[in-house]
């Protein structure tokens, strides 16, 4: 078991060797444009330009709540955009966090990090628009990533 790290840095800007992943929530609307991935597109286009592209095409492919896409930003970081986010927040028609789509996706990141020798990079997943609680998504990181021995690095930002 990889223990998880959690330091102070950005998430676009992985302190580790070798392959990286970059993992984050999307949501199921096609949206782009608040949060994280604000700072995704200012380091590069390809994440959001192929999540629109995959989201646009969505009658023919897997866009859908637990599906992840890794877009190559470099020739040793990807991309995960994870689609755990139903809707965005409106009212009182609680968090839009998926709970068990962000347990889908990290399983499909694990599978992928695993076959490449990769570790995985990201911001506190779904706790910011998304809602959602660290308290609930950190065991799910352990479990999905962690256990399966690959080392995650969790950036807190600020």
């Amino acid at each position: 078991m990889e223990p998880l790290r959690i330091v102070a840095g950005d998430a676009t800007c992985p302190l580790a060797g070798g392959q990286k992943i970059i993992a984050h929530i999307c949501n199921d609307l096609g949206g782009w444009g608040r949060g994280f991935v604000v700072a995704l597109s200012r380091r590069w286009p390809e994440p959001e330009r192929e999540y629109r592209r995959w989201h646009r095409g969505r009658a023919g492919n897997d866009f859908a709540l637990g599906a992840v896409q890794l877009v190559r930003v470099r020739p040793d970081v990807q991309v995960a955009n994870m689609v755990a986010q139903h809707g965005t927040r409106t009212g009182s028609s609680g968090p839009p966090i998926r709970y068990d789509a962000v347990e889908q996706c990290l399983r499909t990141v694990a599978d992928h990090a695993l076959a490449h020798g990769a570790s995985v990079h990201m911001p506190r997943i779904g706790c910011g628009l998304a809602g959602g609680r660290w308290e609930l998504i950190g065991p799910i990181v352990e479990r999905t990533l962690c256990a399966r021995g690959v080392a995650v690095t969790v950036y807190d930002h600020g």
